[in-house]
């Protein structure tokens, strides 16, 4: 259950939304209503006046009861990284055509804010993973994903080659596209479209998927979010990339070893009535003619 402690909350969004001059003075008089004073990103300033304008990298840093991002999973995916530091509960709006996880559809919305409010909303907790790189020893660069850790080949480069290993036992060489290191919330993304399983987000394992594999014995591994994923890249002249939830990342070389383990962070996600399942039936259309 969600206990208001600050009468303060936040709002997201995603970029170029024009329904957004309509939905945001409405949301911001709702809250202004209901004793909550609000701030907001960048991207959402554009669009209403009046609340202060945080960076989303300062969110997590805010005392706040929690954040309404509005948009789809990607916008979500965003605020993730941002607030899960901070222990933020999330409320995630719909404003596109398929959401796992932003399940709250506009006409739903000031309903499940009341029930927000009234303190009637459970607080689902997902686990992330964290991703380091180092190169000749060194560490390069930290990341932490909500969905997933993708390294692929970039452009129209040779398949390429990546030694996995789980808590420094060596699993074997994969020769793919890519590979996936896919926690339980990012099992229905791209590990699902590239042949991984679904988890439910409460099971505690990693999911490790390649992508295109070159020998059909390469299946995706299901591992315990305890231990430490290795994957140590192969490749030539050209570079493979590392990508954190789709949009971050960086080009990695041959070499470069990529560390995956359990965030200490979990991001919080406000839900009112639908399950996981409910989800699942709906955006995967299962039983349906």
């Amino acid at each position: 259950m969600l206990v208001r402690k600050y009468n303060r909350a936040g709002i997201m969004s995603k970029p170029s939304k024009p329904e957004l001059a309509r939905i945001l003075p409405e949301l911001l008089g709702w809250l202004s209503q209901h004793g909550y004073a609000a701030v907001m990103d960048r991207e959402t300033s554009i669009y209403g006046k009046g609340p202060e304008v945080v960076a989303r990298e300062d969110f997590a840093g805010r005392q706040l009861d929690f954040v309404v991002v509005l948009g789809g999973d990607g916008t979500l995916l965003a605020a993730a990284r941002a607030v899960a530091a901070g222990g933020i509960p999330v409320l995630g709006v719909n404003l596109g055509s398929l959401g796992f996880l932003t399940e709250v559809l506009l006409p739903e919305l000031y309903p499940t804010l009341e029930a927000v409010h009234a303190g009637k909303a459970s607080v689902e907790q997902r686990s992330m993973v964290h991703c380091q790189v180092e190169r000749k020893g060194n560490c390069i660069a930290n990341y932490a994903a909500l969905n997933d850790v993708v390294i692929n080949k970039s452009a129209i480069s040779r398949l390429n080659n990546f030694d996995v290993y789980i808590d420094q036992v060596f699993v074997s060489t994969y020769k793919a596209d890519g590979i996936i290191v896919s926690t339980p919330t990012g099992s229905t993304a791209y590990s699902l479209a590239a042949g991984g399983p679904i988890l439910t987000p409460s099971v505690d394992a990693f999911v490790v998927t390649p992508v295109s594999p070159h020998s059909l014995t390469h299946r995706p591994l299901v591992v315990p979010d305890s231990a430490e994923v290795l994957i140590v890249v192969k490749v030539s002249k050209e570079e493979a990339f590392l990508s954190i939830d789709g949009q971050v990342g960086m080009p990695v070389e041959d070499g470069d070893r990529i560390l995956c383990r359990k965030s200490e962070h979990k991001f919080k996600l406000l839900r009112v009535r639908k399950t996981f399942f409910d989800v699942l039936r709906s955006r995967l259309k299962w039983g349906q003619r």
